[in-house]
């Protein structure tokens, strides 16, 4: 198919508490607090990245221009965030390589960006780049049924996932059309996602429920950048990991407001964010309910007292619905003018795609296929050559024993903290369903589902007291690393298979 011609286009101390008490809210979007503008550098350092400066008298009273102290004080009180910021996208963006200077072979968010700034739903099948995932809709007696066969004219092509990351892209996809370039886009919004850890970490350490101190803190959010499966799917763009890394970034936002239900609202929209990024996130729901019913440390006695405590909670869940709503209801209507079902993303109309025959026969989710889905998840190895010598990874999955070696300390936390039940609970219920899914995540390096939660697993060693001096942990991160540091070198995914690079 033809492109368009169209817009071408030892045991450490916590980090020191925070001093945004010392001022009002600025109401920034993540609603986090506004650090002190006469905080000492040390108070001011520990503030949250969603954080903003301090009062707007502060510039006056220097007699500096508005603007340049604002942000002064701004870079400040994030230096450690920008740092982690610009190391990240450093890193990144050089193994992405070749990558990051052209759009990957699947770019299916920028099609789907610009057929709404066309003026369309769906997706002109004059100007698809492939045929890969894509959801084609055919009107039968007037059902809507997958496509089959070869196309027609009157088929309708639309985008088989979430839409949330074509709504972050619409404004650059605005200025440069189909050219936009989603693998340099997706390397930002990773590099992003690292300082949005490790701004969640810290503010854990401030509340109390973490005892790490701002090195720990830094070396964890570095841990989720090269040490997981995080570093590979980050350097690729591709719709699939994209996703994934978006999927991060927005689970960072939602858990920091959602901790103790501080701010309902916005984890909800939060929340819708991710959800409608990567929708196995529907289940981390969990973890606000949690932090709204029974946040501890007497959740059972928490739970009884639920006949007389109720209307507080109640207001909490309501305020997180309410958060929630714009856009869940947005998504539900576009999937109903899509593909007639309020839940239905689009892969049960896949076009000749390997998967249809196991989705006609058991459905998108079956025990059937509980099997390969754990041999992806804990059992495939590396396979390794002797003649000629060679190491290569299955395309299907790799052990996580492997790209995320960490996992042996959180079954032997040394501490088990207020947050250690609901982040494993929301563990379980990301985790769970996606064994039982249509698909495994081929092409991939390791079991890229896995990163959905792999944030709420870093949480938990980070509440879970081990040191990170420890050399048993040191040997783990060192192994974690260097297996996905493989797997960001040796892992050719789509945009190799297509342009045969």
């Amino acid at each position: 198919m033809s492109r368009s011609k169209s817009k071408r286009p030892r045991p450490s101390t916590p980090e020191a508490p925070s001093t945004a008490s010392q001022v009002p809210s600025s109401g920034a979007m993540s609603g986090l607090d506004a650090p002190g503008a006469s905080a000492p550098p040390e108070q001011a350092s520990s503030a949250t990245p969603a954080e903003v400066a301090g009062p707007p008298s502060a510039p006056a009273a220097t007699g500096a221009h508005p603007v340049r102290s604002a942000l002064r004080l701004w870079l400040s009180a994030y230096r450690v965030e920008v740092m982690l910021f610009l190391v990240a996208f450093a890193v990144l963006s050089s193994f992405s390589s070749q990558r990051f200077l052209r759009q990957s072979a699947a770019p299916h968010f920028i099609y789907q960006a610009q057929s709404w700034l066309d003026g369309r739903l769906d997706v002109d099948p004059q100007v698809l780049p492939n045929l890969e995932d894509w959801a084609c809709v055919r009107l039968v007696d007037g059902q809507k049924v997958r496509c089959e066969g070869r196309p027609r004219q009157d088929d309708r092509w639309f985008v088989s996932f979430p839409s949330f990351p074509a709504v972050v892209m619409l404004p650059f996809v605005a200025l440069h059309g189909y050219q936009f370039n989603d693998t340099s886009f997706g390397v930002f919004v990773g590099a992003l996602a690292v300082a949005l850890f490790y701004s969640l970490l810290r503010f854990l350490a401030q509340e109390g429920e973490t005892e790490r101190n701002r090195d720990d803190n830094v070396v964890l959010s570095l841990v989720l950048a090269f040490g997981t499966l995080f570093f590979y799917c980050a350097i690729r763009g591709e719709v699939w990991f994209s996703a994934q890394v978006m999927g991060v970034a927005l689970t960072c936002l939602y858990v920091r407001n959602a901790a103790r239900a501080r701010r309902p609202l916005l984890a909800g929209l939060f929340f819708s964010m991710a959800v409608l990024t990567r929708t196995p996130l529907v289940f981390a729901g969990l973890f606000f309910v949690l932090e709204a019913l029974c946040p501890g440390p007497d959740r059972l006695a928490q739970l009884k007292a639920l006949s007389t405590t109720w209307k507080s909670a109640l207001r909490k869940l309501v305020l997180f619905g309410l958060g929630a709503a714009p856009l869940a209801m947005l998504a539900a209507a576009y999937n109903v003018y899509r593909f007639g079902k309020l839940g239905e993303f689009g892969h049960s109309y896949l076009f000749n795609n390997r998967v249809n025959v196991d989705i006609d026969r058991f459905g998108l989710f079956n025990i059937e296929y509980l099997s390969r889905n754990l041999q992806a998840a804990f059992l495939k190895l590396p396979q390794v050559s002797l003649s000629p010598p060679r190491l290569s990874y299955d395309p299907h999955g790799l052990t996580l024993l492997l790209t995320l070696p960490l996992l042996v300390f959180l079954l032997v936390p040394r501490t088990r903290p207020r947050l250690h039940w609901p982040l494993w609970l929301t563990v379980a219920v990301c985790a769970l369903p996606g064994l039982f899914y249509q698909n495994t995540g081929y092409m991939q390096f390791g079991f890229r589902f896995s990163l959905d939660y792999t944030p709420y697993l870093l949480l938990l060693f980070a509440v879970g007291g081990w040191s990170l001096r420890n050399r048993a942990v040191v040997a783990v991160l060192a192994l974690g690393v260097l297996v996905n540091f493989w797997g960001a070198v040796a892992f050719r995914g789509y945009t190799e298979y297509v342009r045969n690079w």
